[in-house]
């Protein structure tokens, strides 16, 4: 068993441990609520869009829908969404664990990365998939910043640079759990959500010309997905971290009732047996 001193140091480091997890622990659920409701105010429209424009793209020729042309998979691009900071649990290693099984997957393809956090670009920093990144959106967070990235990734599926376009990022269910989603950006899929219940059905009236709105609709709904998914995201990451730094205070909390334990039942047998040697002095004095 350590001595006092060692266990006195280590119940002094555990406490004050155990403040900075409780102390983070409130800052992401003050966080938390703001990025929850900015999620929950953004779903029902984003869905709504997508549903709609995925109906519509279905019926569109290749000269009336560019960004629903189906390629011949050669080119990809994967665009992990993850944190600049840790302390986070699961939050940034289940997107890159989700990120290596579509490479692995995609072996045929010339697979290329456009990473979106300090933590995958640190990732994949060493290989020569990265062709760009953007560790600064999570300062600010704004419809126009995130309108930025997904008009370079319009710009650049346009060029012909790549074939597909994958968003892998964790979507917010609760503050404790965060699913980790693989989300197809381009081109527009019409299977996916047409054959879902919410899916948006039916003939549509166009005025005054059906080429003009699209052009306009389209990038306005690719723009609002890529949004969407930094918000989800968002939201996930201060759930989890907010979930790790209970987790982390509970278990500070238990070794630290352990180490009292020991440190009282150490100091109890210490001044035990101080007893023992006086009582032991005496009794040899007195003979």
């Amino acid at each position: 068993m350590a001595n006092l001193k060692e266990l006195r140091n280590r119940i002094t480091s555990i406490s004050s441990t155990m403040q900075i997890t409780s102390a983070m622990k409130m800052v992401s659920a003050a966080k938390l609520k703001k990025a929850q409701d900015a999620i929950e105010q953004m779903r029902p429209f984003s869905s709504k869009l997508q549903d709609i424009i995925a109906n519509v793209s279905a019926t569109l020729d290749s000269s009336e829908g560019p960004f629903s042309q189906e390629r011949e998979v050669k080119k990809m691009l994967i665009v992990p969404v993850t944190s600049n900071r840790g302390l986070c649990g699961g939050f940034n290693s289940g997107v890159i664990k989700e990120v290596n099984a579509i490479i692995e997957n995609n072996k045929g393809a010339d697979v290329s990365l456009f990473t979106i956090g300090k933590k995958s670009t640190a990732a994949y920093k060493k290989t020569n998939m990265v062709k760009g990144d953007d560790i600064e959106i999570w300062n600010d967070l704004t419809f126009a910043n995130a309108s930025d990235i997904a008009e370079q990734l319009m710009t650049e599926y346009l060029e012909g640079k790549w074939d597909k376009i994958v968003l892998v990022y964790n979507r917010f269910k609760n503050a404790a759990t965060q699913v980790v989603t693989a989300e197809q950006f381009l081109p527009i899929s019409s299977s996916e959500e047409s054959n879902t219940d919410s899916a948006a059905t039916g003939d549509y009236i166009y005025e005054p010309q059906k080429e003009e709105i699209l052009n306009i609709l389209i990038p306005k709904s690719l723009k609002t997905q890529v949004f969407k998914v930094l918000l989800d995201s968002q939201a996930s990451e201060h759930g989890a971290r907010m979930t790790a730094m209970h987790k982390a205070t509970d278990n500070a909390t238990e070794l630290r009732d352990g180490l009292k334990l020991d440190y009282n039942k150490a100091r109890q047998a210490a001044i035990t047996n101080e007893i023992l040697e006086i009582v032991g002095g005496a009794e040899a004095l007195a003979g």
